[in-house]
């Protein structure tokens, strides 16, 4: 697989570094992928060559604040003063548009990890016509009061020091209980996945697991209790279908209960094509852990489903 890469300029001027890969042949359907948190896009190549393999073009980028991106601005961690939410999103838009123009696919589909998920279904609620099918993967629900704390400690923290400066006791209060919830961990990481080669790889990238700002706490939360508003989600079009792919031991969607309810809340709001996969075993990072190559191929024949059904 050739991958190719390109920094694009936003609307607002500010650079983005984006990757691509296509087959040989017409590609079947365009999928742009949405990283997580302290994260980047390079750690998706196995992913994206099995993706290109079975004839998907694919894009994606580094958000603000993250991977080549954040090295390109200088920012690691921060989305940016006075940046919200809703440009992250924006972003993705933009960038995904840009190559939805150079691939000319049939199809156009949405997949966000973790934080990524979030702001995937933050665009099938701003841009959901443009969309043929969303996958989110380690996705949650909103916390409610632990978010709301959340929000009001960092707003008042920013007021008071800044809104740039890495934020290690937010940072703590979010992931602490993470590390908990796995029996004797030997790293601070072990909740991402079994798989210690996973972990190892995490530890020693510098462009991973770093501590964001403030700022970005704050805008994540501000994101975070946008997409859960009812009048947002009913925003969404009703016949999108959404797979909501997690671990049972993933502490992020609560080992399961979180994404069971995220995907009773769309359909509460109208929604109608949902599909919940937990994985036995299986903790944040399902592209990343030891059956991956299963979640490879459940993902694929989810989305040749409805290629063969339309």
């Amino acid at each position: 697989m050739e991958k190719n890469e390109i920094q694009l300029e936003m609307s607002d001027g500010f650079k983005i570094q984006t990757v691509y890969a296509k087959p040989s042949i017409q590609p079947t359907a365009h999928i742009h992928l949405l990283h997580g948190m302290a994260e980047h896009i390079g750690r998706y190549n196995d992913f994206i060559s099995f993706l290109v393999e079975n004839g998907f073009a694919v894009s994606g980028h580094d958000h603000r604040g993250h991977g080549q991106t954040a090295l390109l601005n200088g920012n690691l961690g921060s989305f940016g003063d006075s940046v919200g939410f809703d440009r992250i999103v924006e972003d993705a838009r933009e960038v995904s548009s840009f190559y939805k123009k150079k691939f000319q696919a049939p199809r156009f589909i949405l997949f966000g990890h973790s934080m990524g998920s979030f702001i995937a279904r933050r665009y099938s609620q701003m841009f959901g016509n443009e969309l043929d099918l969303l996958i989110c993967s380690g996705t949650a629900r909103d916390s409610g009061v632990s978010r709301l704390a959340g929000q009001a400690l960092a707003k008042l923290k920013g007021q008071v020091t800044d809104f740039e400066t890495p934020d290690y006791f937010i940072n703590k209060l979010v992931f602490g209980s993470f590390k908990r919830s796995v029996p004797s961990p030997k790293t601070p990481f072990d909740w991402l996945s079994t798989k210690s080669e996973t972990v190892e790889n995490y530890i020693n990238d510098p462009l991973c697991g770093f501590v964001p700002s403030t700022g970005f706490f704050l805008e994540l939360f501000n994101g975070i209790s946008k997409i859960h508003k009812r009048e947002e989600i009913r925003k969404t079009p009703t016949q999108l279908p959404i797979l909501l792919l997690s671990g049972v031991e993933d502490p992020v969607g609560e080992k399961g209960r979180g994404v069971w309810k995220v995907a009773h809340q769309l359909g509460n709001e109208g929604l109608k094509d949902i599909t919940v996969m937990l994985y036995e075993g299986g903790r944040h990072e399902m592209l990343q852990e030891v059956n991956c190559e299963e979640v490879y191929d459940y993902i694929k024949g989810w989305i040749d489903k409805y290629e063969k059904s339309n």
